[in-house]
């Protein structure tokens, strides 16, 4: 999980992260009858709840046309922002995992999370538009996209 470390090294924020313990995971898992990736449950069972606040300012330094990531969700508002993001317009079959700063989500299809699997794809819920794009094939995949700026 080398991909993992070096971006939560590269652009995690210097506060302190309080890894998620893997019964709250499990307990997660068990709402929403899904299985996270277990790329995904490293990094926020290693490191926790990440904040990137520096990737904006890099993908525009960089006029990059990657989408940036800022805040990696809690459990809480995995479950509860999936449930409310579907109301107001997402398609069904997402969790939402984390967002921009604009109020967009990167998030997994829960036909993905059926059963356990080491990796799955990332995909972007834009808000104003109501569209849901696939932005990578594998949750590390997306991470090194950021780990090459």
């Amino acid at each position: 999980m080398n991909s993992i470390d070096l971006f939560v090294k590269n652009w995690g924020s210097k506060s302190v992260m309080v890894p998620i313990k893997d019964h709250d995971i499990k307990e997660l898992e068990s709402k929403l009858n899904i299985f996270v990736p277990d790329s995904y449950k490293y990094l926020i069972s290693t490191y926790g709840l990440v904040h990137t606040p520096n990737v904006l300012t890099k993908i525009c330094d960089l006029s990059s046309e990657l989408s940036e990531v800022q805040d990696f969700l809690s459990l809480e508002d995995i479950f509860s922002l999936s449930k409310l993001y579907e109301m107001t317009g997402m398609p069904k079959g997402h969790i939402l995992f984390a967002s921009d700063c604009k109020g967009n989500m990167f998030c997994f299809k829960l036909t993905d999370c059926a059963r356990q699997k080491t990796d799955v794809p990332v995909w972007f819920f834009d808000h104003d538009l109501c569209t849901v794009n696939k932005v990578s094939q594998s949750f590390i995949g997306w991470l090194e996209e950021f780990n090459a700026l």
